[in-house]
């Protein structure tokens, strides 16, 4: 079965989250859990954690269809250690505030060398700041999201992923989110279905279905291998419709969440119907 929602606001609370997801017909749903931009932010409060459950409970979506993101400040692979540990620490904040909340996983982009070190010691650098945190935590996954490798950003490859994972100890807590957008700016084609079949294959062959925790479902505004992240609505933009088609009739996405990240919130309750349509038509 297929889990769709957005990533949506939790502006006023985290616990507003799940009813915003409910107001556009998610069954599932991506937020943040404290200021993205900010390294600082309040401590989650009793009062919010019970209501964000209670809410969860309320509209029906499961806490493994939740996709948290953690702040974009974060980077994990930072050449300067001090830097780094700054890092660490937030994202350590992050995997606890989806332990309170009851969530079981967490979605990152990896990390950036900021052209002061080489690509492997960056990735090597990732794994042990995954490994350093998930020692510290339990019960939460750490998803790695590929990524469009704008600038200095790792994860654009596959095999930067398994890179990541290899190093990563806990085998069990580490897994993969897919941007679909990324994906093909990063320079995997996808528009038609022969490319969606040679594209996944390679990512089965690389990293495995075994790790795939999550999708993230978006047009893009930007070209083929441009290596810029620029979402688009799904039905807009540079890849068409033959993607979706695919992803929606594939058991392989199955139970995972799939979250809009695409550009008009107005337009997500369309967007979500359109994709379950796709599901019953392949």
């Amino acid at each position: 079965m297929k889990y769709i929602g957005a990533h949506v606001s939790a502006s006023g609370g985290v616990e507003n989250a799940p009813l915003n997801a409910d107001q556009i017909g998610a069954d599932a749903f991506a937020l943040f859990t404290k200021n993205q931009r900010r390294w600082a932010s309040n401590p989650l409060s009793s009062a919010s954690i019970d209501a964000f459950r209670a809410n969860l409970a309320a509209v029906n979506i499961q806490p493994q269809h939740v996709l948290p993101h953690d702040s974009y400040l974060i980077n994990l692979g930072h050449p300067d250690s001090e830097a780094r540990q700054k890092s660490r620490d937030a994202f350590l904040d992050e995997l606890q505030r989806c332990q309170q909340l009851g969530l079981t996983l967490l979605n990152f982009h990896p990390g950036s060398h900021l052209r002061k070190i080489d690509e492997d010691v960056c990735l090597s650098l990732i794994a042990e700041s995954i490994n350093w945190a998930l020692e510290r935590t339990q019960g939460v996954t750490a998803v790695i999201e590929n990524t469009a490798g704008q600038g200095s950003n790792m994860g654009y490859r596959f095999e930067h992923l398994a890179a990541i994972i290899d190093q990563v100890e806990d085998k069990s807590r580490i897994g993969v989110c897919i941007d679909t957008c990324h994906t093909f700016a990063s320079g995997y084609d996808l528009r038609t279905i022969a490319d969606c079949e040679a594209t996944f294959a390679a990512f089965d062959g690389i990293v495995g279905f075994s790790y795939l925790r999550g999708m993230h479902l978006n047009g893009s505004k930007a070209a083929f291998a441009s290596r810029v992240d620029r979402h688009h609505s799904l039905e807009d933009g540079l890849l068409g419709m033959d993607l979706f088609r695919f992803i929606m009739n594939d058991d392989r996405f199955d139970n995972i969440p799939m979250v809009l990240e695409t550009i008009n919130s107005d337009i997500w309750p369309l967007e979500i119907a359109l994709l379950r349509e796709l599901a019953t038509t392949p």
